[in-house]
C-alpha cells in the first residue's frame, strides 16, 4: 500500500511521444473484405446452429434448476463401538471366519437401526462394512456410507456427531436378549482415500517387527498412493512404534504419515501427523493406549526416501477395569496429608463432559478426570494421617496417567506463614487481596480491605490500579472505569490525556494519539494511494474495497497462516507453520540470538539492539549472521526450514542504546525466498492502524522459558494484552516514549525474555495478522506489574517503506 506516496504524477503530453514510432500497416485490404453475402444454404446452416445453441442453453438451465438439486456425493464415516455383552475370541481377528461374519452382520444391523432413529441419517444411509474387531470387551471398527445431496454435508456431519446419544437412547429401550449392547461410540468423517484395504500385522512378545514405505531403502516411495497398516498386540500389551528413518515431503498437505489409536482412521483418535525430515538423533516414538494401532501413509506427486519403523510389544502401563487403591499412611500420627498433582492426563473420547464415568482418580471420595486441573483441584488434604487415593481405568482407551506428591502438614496450621485458601492451597500472604485469583477459587480475594494503591470495586473486590481507566471492566461492575480524571465536559484519550469535548471530531489530533478523532461521522482515518482519505478504522487487507483505487487491498499476500533483551515465559509450543513469518537469527558459529519478522521475500524487521556490536562480535555487519526461515525446532535446521545470509543491515538512525528508543532495524536477505506453508510474510500496519488497549495479541520466539533460564527448543507462543500507555509508563518509572507500548499479563507468569528480542508481537485482524510490535525490552521476565515493552511499528511505517519499498 502506497499510502506514504504523495506529490504530482508525471503524465507525458501528446507531443512527447517518440516520433520515430510507427504503426505497422494491415495486410492487403482486399483480402480482408467480405466477397459476398451468404446464400440460402448459409442461412439454413445459421438457423440450425442457432437452434442447437438455444437447445443447449435450455438444457443447461433445466439441469441447473431441476436435476442439479438431485446431485449427491458419497460421504464416508469411520467409527468404533464397544460391544459390552460379548467377549473377544481369537477367531474375530480373521475376517473370513464364520464367527467374524456373524458378528459383523449383527453390528451392521444394529448400525442401520441406530441411523433410522435420525431423520437426517436415515434418508441418506446406504451401507456399512466391518473392518476389524479387537479386545475390550469387543470393539468393532466400521465404515458407513451415505449418499448425501450437495449442500447437506454439514448437516449429516452434525447428525453423525450425535450417534453416541442415539445409542444411549436405544440402550435404554433395549430388552434383554441376544441383541448387542453398545457403548463408547466414536465417529468421524473419512477421506475417501482412507477406505482402501490395509496390511494386517500381529506383533508377538519378544519379537521386533518392522513396517516401511514401499521401496525403502532402495528407492523413493511411489506417488499418489495410500497405504495402511493395522497393527495388533497380544491382550494385556500395548504397541510401541519407533521410527529409525523418516524423510517425507516437507508439507503435510502433500505427503504425510498419520498414526491412530484405533484400527480405522478416526480423527478424534489421531495420535500424530508427521511429514518432513526427522534426524536419527531425534527419534520418533509412539505408544498406543491399547493393543491396536493404525499407521497410514498418503503421498501426492512427489517422491522422497520414506521411512522405516520398528514395532514391538510392551506390557500395558495401566490395568484395565481393576481399580487400584492406595492408602497413604506414611506421615506421622497427629499430622495431616497434603496431596499435590504435578501431572494429570486422564482424558479419552466419551469423557468430555467431565462426569468421570470412565478413567478417574478419586481422592477422599472426590472424582477427578480430564487432561487439566484448575488451581482449586490441584491440591487435596486430609485432617488425619490417612488419605485414600483410588485410581480406576475402564476397558477402553487410556491416557498417560498422573503423578502426585504428598507431604505431612500440621492439621491446626497447614499453611505456616502463608494464607490458606478454601481449597486447601497455600499461597504467600502478600498475594491476599491483590486483585489476582491466586487460590483458584477466589477465596484470597474475598472479605478484603483494599490497599491504598488498589481500586476498591463496589462489589467488594480489589483490583490493581494499572487497570483503572483502560476501557475494560476489570471489576465486573465498571467501578474501575468511573471517575477517570477527566471532567464531564472533557474527553478521555486512549493515552489518558483529557481534552475538551469541543475538540472531539474537529479534524485535529488534540489527544496526540488520534483517539479524539476516531468513530466520528467524518472520520478521515486512512489515506489511500491517490491521497484521498476514507472514514474507516483499519481498512487495509480486510477483503473490502474501501479506496476508489483499491489501494487498501494491495500487497495483501501476508499475515496468513498455513493449516502460537527478551523471551517467552509461561507460553506453550506453537504448531508447525502457525507463525510462518517468525525468523530465527543465528550468529555464525553460534546459535539462536534474536528473532525477526518476514515482511517480503527479501526483507526482515528486527530490533536495533540485536545488531549492535559486542566486543569481538561485529553484529552490525551482514556477514556475522545466518538467517533461518520456516524453522520450528532449533535442533532441526533442515527442510522445511530455509537458510539465508544477509546482504545488508539497516538499524534505525535514531536508535538510543541507553533508552531503547527507536529500537527497530531492517535486514535484507542475500536472495529472496519463495513462499511456502512454512514461510510467509506478516502484514505491515498503516500509520493510522489502531491497536486498541485491552486487545489480545500474541508473542512468539525461542527465548528463555524463565528469567535466567535456557532457550526453548520448540517455537513458543503466549497470549498477552495491550496495556494503557499512561498506566504502563507509571509502572516503568516514566521510561516509555511514544514509539514504545506495553503488553503483558500484569499478574506475572507470561512475558518475552532473553532470545525473543526482535521477534513479532502479532495482532489478529479477521483472517490476517499484523505486525503490531517488535520485542524490545523489559524489567526482568514475567515479573508481576512489569510488562514487556515493544517498538510501535506504526511509528516507523514510512521509514520501512522508504528503505525497503514494502
Amino acid at each position: 500500500m502506497d499510502y506514504m506516496s504523495s506529490g504530482m504524477r508525471y503524465i507525458p503530453s501528446d507531443k512527447e511521444w517518440d516520433n520515430d514510432v510507427q504503426f505497422l500497416p494491415a495486410a492487403d485490404s482486399n483480402k480482408l473484405e467480405k466477397k459476398r453475402r451468404p446464400g440460402k444454404f448459409g442461412a439454413v446452416i445459421a438457423v440450425v446452429v442457432l437452434a442447437v445453441v438455444i437447445a443447449l442453453v435450455i438444457g443447461v438451465l433445466v439441469w441447473h434448476f431441476h436435476f442439479r438439486k438431485d446431485m449427491r456425493v458419497k460421504r464416508m464415516y469411520s467409527g468404533s463401538m464397544r460391544i459390552t455383552n460379548r467377549a473377544f475370541d481369537d477367531v474375530y481377528e480373521n475376517s473370513t471366519s464364520p464367527e467374524f461374519k456373524a458378528l459383523a452382520k449383527q453390528v451392521i444391523s444394529q448400525l442401520k437401526t441406530i441411523y433410522s432413529k435420525s431423520p437426517q441419517l436415515s434418508k441418506y444411509y446406504r451401507d456399512s462394512t466391518i473392518q476389524a474387531f479387537s479386545e475390550g470387551s469387543v470393539i468393532a471398527y466400521y465404515l458407513s456410507e451415505f449418499s448425501v445431496p450437495v449442500g447437506q454435508e454439514a448437516a449429516v456431519d452434525n447428525a453423525m456427531s450425535s450417534v453416541e446419544t442415539l445409542v444411549k437412547k436405544q440402550r435404554a429401550l433395549q430388552n434383554s436378549g441376544d441383541g448387542l449392547t453398545l457403548d463408547d461410540v466414536v465417529t468421524s468423517a473419512l477421506d475417501d482415500r482412507m477406505s482402501s484395504p490395509s496390511f494386517r500385522k500381529h506383533t508377538k512378545a519378544n519379537l521386533i517387527g518392522h513396517i516401511q514405505s514401499p521401496g525403502f531403502p532402495n528407492k523413493p516411495y511411489p506417488r499418489n498412493t495410500l497405504i495402511k497398516w493395522q497393527l495388533r498386540a497380544d491382550p494385556g500389551h500395548v504397541l510401541k512404534l519407533d521410527f529409525g528413518t523418516f524423510d517425507l515431503e516437507s508439507s503435510c498437505k502433500s505427503d504425510f504419515v498419520k498414526i491412530y489409536d484405533s484400527l480405522v482412521p478416526i480423527e478424534s483418535l489421531l495420535m500424530v501427523e508427521l511429514c518432513g525430515k526427522h534426524l536419527p538423533n531425534n527419534r520418533l516414538g509412539f505408544l498406543s493406549s491399547g493393543n491396536v494401532m493404525l499407521v497410514t501413509m498418503a503421498t501426492h506427486n512427489s517422491s522422497f526416501p520414506g521411512f522405516r519403523a520398528a514395532v514391538q510389544l510392551h506390557f500395558s502401563q495401566f490395568p484395565k477395569l481393576l481399580p487400584s487403591q492406595n492408602d497413604v499412611r506414611l506421615v506421622p500420627a497427629g499430622k495431616g496429608v497434603k496431596l499435590t498433582f504435578t501431572k494429570f492426563l486422564l482424558a479419552e473420547p466419551g469423557n468430555e463432559n467431565m462426569d468421570c464415568n470412565k478413567d478417574y482418580v478419586m481422592v477422599n471420595g472426590k472424582k477427578l478426570c480430564g487432561d487439566k486441573l484448575d488451581k482449586s483441584q490441584q491440591t487435596e488434604t486430609s485432617n488425619t494421617n490417612s488419605m485414600t487415593v483410588v485410581f480406576s481405568s475402564d476397558k477402553s482407551r487410556v491416557d498417560r496417567g498422573f503423578s502426585a506428591e504428598y507431604e505431612a502438614i500440621d492439621v491446626q496450621n497447614p499453611c505456616p506463614q502463608k494464607f490458606q485458601c478454601r481449597n486447601s492451597n497455600c499461597i504467600k500472604s502478600e498475594l491476599r487481596c491483590d486483585g489476582w485469583n491466586d487460590c483458584g477459587d477466589m477465596s484470597d480475594e474475598q472479605e478484603c480491605t483494599c490497599r491504598a494503591d488498589s481500586i476498591s470495586c463496589k462489589n467488594g473486590l480489589c483490583k490493581p490500579m494499572f487497570w483503572k481507566c483502560d476501557g475494560i471492566d476489570d471489576c465486573g461492575d465498571n467501578t474501575d472505569e468511573l471517575n477517570c480524571g477527566c471532567k464531564s465536559a472533557e474527553v478521555t484519550c486512549k493515552n489518558g490525556k483529557c481534552v475538551s469535548e469541543k475538540m472531539r471530531c474537529d479534524g485535529s489530533d488534540d489527544c496526540g494519539d488520534g483517539s479524539d478523532e476516531v468513530n466520528c461521522a467524518r472520520d478521515l482515518t486512512y489515506k489511500c494511494k491517490n491521497n484521498k482519505c476514507i472514514s474507516k478504522v483499519n481498512p487495509e487487507c480486510d477483503g473490502v474495497k474501501d479506496c476508489e483505487d483499491n489501494s487498501d487491498e494491495e500487497n495483501c499476500d501476508c499475515g496468513k497462516r498455513a493449516g502460537k533483551a527478551s523471551r517467552i515465559v509461561g507460553g506453550q509450543d506453537a504448531e508447525v507453520g502457525e507463525f510462518p513469518w517468525q525468523i530465527s537469527l543465528h550468529v555464525k558459529k553460534h546459535s539462536h540470538v534474536c528473532g525477526a519478522s518476514l515482511i517480503s521475500p527479501d526483507w526482515l524487521v528486527t530490533a536495533a539492539h540485536c545488531v549492535q556490536d559486542e566486543a569481538s562480535l561485529k553484529l552490525s555487519q551482514a556477514g556475522a549472521w545466518e538467517i533461518y526461515l520456516g524453522l520450528h525446532r532449533q535442533n532441526q535446521l533442515g527442510s522445511p526450514a530455509e537458510k539465508r545470509n544477509l546482504k545488508q543491515i539497516i538499524p534505525h538512525p535514531n536508535y538510543n542504546s541507553f533508552t531503547f528508543d527507536n529500537d527497530i532495524a531492517l535486514m535484507q536477505l542475500d536472495s529472496p525466498v519463495s513462499y511456502t506453508d512454512y514461510i510467509r510474510p506478516i502484514c505491515l500496519p498503516s500509520p493510522q492502524h489502531d491497536f486498541p488497549v485491552g486487545e489480545g495479541v500474541t508473542i512468539t520466539g525461542w527465548g528463555a522459558t524463565r528469567e535466567g533460564g535456557s532457550a526453548a527448543t520448540v517455537l513458543q507462543k503466549a497470549s498477552v494484552r495491550i496495556i494503557n500507555q499512561t498506566v504502563c509508563n507509571n509502572l516503568m518509572g516514566g521510561q516509555l516514549t511514544s514509539r514504545m507500548f506495553c503488553a503483558g499479563v500484569l499478574s506475572g507468569g507470561v512475558d518475552a525474555c532473553q532470545g525473543d528480542s526482535g521477534g513479532p508481537l502479532t495482532s489478529p485482524s479477521g483472517s490476517r495478522a499484523f505486525l503490531a510490535g517488535v520485542v524490545s525490552w523489559g524489567d526482568g521476565c514475567a515479573r508481576r506489574n512489569k510488562p514487556g515493552i515493544y517498538t510501535r511499528v506504526t511509528k516507523f511505517r514510512a521509514w520501512i517503506k522508504e528503505k525497503t519499498g514494502v
